[in-house]
């Protein structure tokens, strides 16, 4: 069979459109992944955590084991909601505590839970 101009011109941008929407798909994939959560401020040991039963629920339980005070809150990476932060928890030494956030449900959920100073 032989093929014409018009045909293998209507190949080659099929496969060219392919091959783009193949690497934008990729590209927005690659932008989809969460980044490593920042390190937990020195003096404090932390767990983070999604709730059990709400995906876009996070948490971040710590204790102050340094010998000042310290101030800390949760901050969630939402997807394609805004990210947020939970509310600011003060720790004497010794204490513990949990600050808690919600990202959007319109969202695709928790990307990235991290704890701030």
């Amino acid at each position: 069979m032989k093929k014409t101009l018009g045909s293998l011109s209507r190949t080659a941008l099929r496969r060219a459109a392919v091959t783009g929407l193949s690497a934008a798909l990729a590209a927005a994939g690659g932008l989809a992944v969460a980044a490593p959560a920042a390190a937990t401020p020195p003096g404090l040991s932390c767990d983070t955590g999604k709730h059990a039963v709400d995906d876009y629920t996070g948490f971040a339980l710590c204790r102050n084991n340094g010998s000042t005070t310290q101030t800390f809150w949760v901050h969630l990476v939402c997807g394609w909601s805004p990210d947020v932060d939970g509310e600011h928890v003060t720790l004497a030494p010794g204490q513990s505590g949990q600050s808690t956030a919600h990202c959007a449900g319109l969202g695709t959920g928790i990307g990235e839970i991290s704890v701030r100073p």
